[in-house]
């Protein structure tokens, strides 16, 4: 276990590095892009090498125990926003927002004990792989239209317009911010549908309304509702990006919340 906690250590000070770089950047109206994005792609091997080692000793994914949870959501969002940070640089400069909000993750998962947890016979199906990757990819979209949104409600209240200045104007971020959430609705829709089948195989269950999937199910409807309010309403960037903070609010809630506080998540899982 010490080498995993080794390079997970590394891989953290690798992504705090690449968030003062970042902040350091846009507060002096420089462009260390190379530099971040260097950072943040050192930062997934090493916490990709971290994870694949506990992996590999205790037989199963990073999905048991709070740390583990963190650990692996920490990672899949980093890929997230690293891939868009490296295929979209018009938005880099939003990494002075989204690396700040990623380093109230990294300081929960530094005071997680990292112990073992124990890995229910039901959780060994392929579908469980399928419900959490979608989650993933859900989480990462939104994590992206989040930064987008922090910018467009700082540029409505006064705040950072000269200095995110390079980033383009509050319609084109909101625009971008839309897709993001279009992709994430697409993805949380698949992450549902896989969760039932997986319950099905699990449990001879589709679905029971237990508090996770009762959450995970208000979470679909925040978006969906999100998304058609935007569509139908044309509602302006500013309420559009306070809308989508309440999405991630809530799914952040759905995911590192309600497992760990009800009693009876996804009951007869162990």
């Amino acid at each position: 276990m010490e080498q995993e906690l080794q390079l997970l250590w590394a891989a953290i000070v690798t992504y705090v590095l690449a968030g003062i770089t970042a902040v350091i950047g846009v507060v002096l109206g420089k462009r260390p892009e190379r530099s971040v994005l260097t950072l943040m792609f050192a930062g997934l091997a090493l916490q990709a090498a971290s994870i694949g080692l506990r992996w590999e000793r205790l037989g199963h994914g990073p999905f048991i125990t709070m740390f583990e949870i963190l650990n692996s959501n920490v990672w899949s969002l980093m890929v997230a926003y690293t891939v868009a940070y490296w295929r979209i640089p018009r938005i880099r400069a939003s990494a002075a927002i989204v690396m700040p909000l990623m380093f109230i993750m990294l300081g929960w998962l530094m005071v997680t004990h990292p112990g073992e947890g124990h890995y229910p016979p039901t959780y060994n199906t392929p579908w469980l792989y399928i419900h959490i990757g979608l989650g993933k990819v859900f989480l990462g979209a939104v994590l992206v239209a989040v930064g987008l949104s922090c910018v467009i409600i700082l540029r409505h209240f006064g705040f950072g317009i000269r200095r995110l200045g390079q980033l383009p104007p509050s319609p084109q971020l909101d625009e971008l911010a839309f897709r993001c959430m279009a992709i994430g609705l697409i993805f949380h829709t698949l992450m549902l549908i896989a969760g039932a089948i997986w319950a099905q195989d699990a449990w001879g269950r589709y679905w029971d309304w237990d508090p996770l999937e009762t959450w995970a199910f208000i979470t679909w409807l925040t978006v969906a509702f999100t998304i058609h309010a935007r569509l139908a309403f044309r509602i302006s960037p500013p309420v559009h990006a306070a809308m989508i903070l309440t999405v991630f609010v809530t799914a952040f809630l759905t995911f590192f919340g309600v497992p760990f506080v009800s009693m009876t998540p996804h009951q007869g899982a162990v």
